[in-house]
């Protein structure tokens, strides 16, 4: 059987520089083996297979069924903060059944009530930040987007119950985004050290006390269900399958952290890259400003939704900097041949998202950020997939780009910011995903008058 092309430094190698450097590892390893290639990142097990070209993505994304199979049990390194009910964690029938369950709420009408909220809590944030003084980016998406989620998951709004839960959400996600928290993955036994083992339990103390908050909140809602209410949790409740069942406290429970963490960590990320890039371009602010001045003071969800700049704007930040590296990974069902070698039954398959997006024959001039691209051609499935692909794909991606365009909108019509921040900043890993290397510090100057209603005042 043909080798498939791999580094030639040892496992231990591997694992740190996919653990500490993954991005531009994966960009040497592409540079020297081209569209696949193997690392050696699991003990005993083979290697992990990455692909990253159009066609091999194809192949995988779209073969769910047949030689192919989306194994929920390869994504058990989430089961420490989502638990095994979780849509990411169930493979098979059961996710089949699972994401049918939590799908509705993010579709359609449904949706889009949730953009007066969006809209408020931006305000609200950004009222509380004095003018003229620096302060980073991502402290405050990250506040509005877990407000969100806390608002449009649960339905709390304020109380000690909503503060308590977001100190621990907070707190958890903080702890896990190091990339020491990402060895525990990798070398599990570091667990039972002396010393770490003290760390690793009182973050899963965290784990409980925010656990115990949101099954108080189930058994509460259940006594009082209210048909009329909006959340989500209300529409999960409500819920059945085809048998007409209903999903437990503890589906409910791990769904819910499913949608809090990755609905508000991921897109508060995203956010901070879009209000970057923004900021160090000029030209690229002076375009959107001009988009979004055109739509006056009176303008709707759909409006915006449909921006093409604004778009455009939005999925270059997606496409450069990625949140998610990798696409859930493959497991080979039976032999199969990808890009000219022939894989055994056994074989996991990832694709990476971040070499895909930098790919110089898809995106020339990969490493700069240019909207315009998005406006130059339309991009497959297969080359623009930064919410992943096939069954695996991110439920939540239509609410998150909503939301990430409505935040835009609300913030960029209503404020003048300048960035404060001099230095390049480059993304990290994060925990399991990617945030930037430094912090992007901006500074409100002041209320901004929209071009439009200049022109009007001087023309009076």
């Amino acid at each position: 059987m043909q080798m498939l092309p791999q580094p030639q430094e040892i496992s231990i190698i591997q694992v740190l520089n996919w653990i500490f450097r993954p991005m531009p590892y994966m960009m040497e390893c592409a540079k020297n083996y081209g569209d696949v290639f193997a690392l050696k990142l699991q003990g005993n097990l083979p290697p992990m297979l990455f692909i990253h070209s159009p066609e091999a993505m194809q192949q995988v994304l779209s073969n769910d069924q047949k030689e192919l199979e989306a194994p929920g049990d390869i994504n058990s390194i989430f089961e420490y903060l989502l638990g095994k009910n979780s849509v990411i964690s169930l493979s098979g029938k059961e996710h089949q059944r699972q994401r049918q369950l939590i799908m509705p709420p993010f579709h359609g009408e449904r949706m889009r009530t949730y953009a007066e909220l969006i809209e408020n809590i931006t305000i609200k944030v950004f009222n509380q930040q004095p003018k003229n003084q620096s302060f980073n980016i991502r402290d405050i998406t990250q506040d509005i987007t877990l407000q969100v989620m806390m608002e449009a998951v649960f339905g709390i709004y304020k109380g000690e119950r909503a503060e308590k839960l977001k100190h621990f959400l907070c707190a958890i996600l903080e702890q896990g985004s190091t990339p020491w928290r990402v060895i525990f993955l990798y070398f599990p036994k570091l667990k039972e050290t002396f010393g770490i083992s003290e760390i690793w339990k009182r973050q899963m103390k965290k784990q409980e006390q925010a656990d115990q908050l949101i099954y108080q909140e189930i058994q509460e809602r259940r006594e009082n269900f209210d048909p009329n209410r909006t959340d989500i949790l209300n529409l999960l409740m409500s819920a059945q399958d085809e048998n007409g069942q209903a999903m437990t406290d503890v589906e409910l429970r791990d769904e819910l952290m499913t949608l809090l963490v990755a609905g508000h960590e991921t897109t508060a990320t995203a956010l901070s890259w879009a209000f970057y890039w923004i900021h160090k371009l000029p030209e690229v602010r002076e375009k959107l400003l001009a988009e979004l001045d055109s739509l006056g003071e009176n303008y709707d969800s759909n409006t915006v939704w449909k921006l093409p700049y604004l778009t455009a704007v939005c999925h270059e930040t997606l496409r450069i900097y990625p949140v998610g590296m990798l696409t859930f990974p493959r497991r080979v069902k039976t032999p199969i041949s990808l890009c000219g070698y022939q894989l055994e039954p056994g074989t996991i398959i990832v694709g990476s998202i971040y070499l895909a997006h930098h790919r110089k024959d898809i995106y020339p001039e990969h490493e700069k950020f240019r909207p315009e691209r998005f406006l130059e051609r339309q991009f497959s499935p297969y080359e623009f997939l930064p919410f992943g692909g096939g069954a695996r794909r991110c439920i939540g991606l239509a609410f998150a780009q909503m939301e990430m365009k409505l935040i835009l909108a609300k913030v960029l019509k209503t404020w003048s910011m300048k960035l404060v921040s001099t230095y390049e900043v480059k993304p990290q890993r994060r925990g399991l995903v990617t945030g930037p290397n430094s912090p992007i510090i901006l500074e409100i100057q002041n209320i901004r008058q929209p071009k439009s209603a200049i022109l009007e005042t001087a023309a009076f």
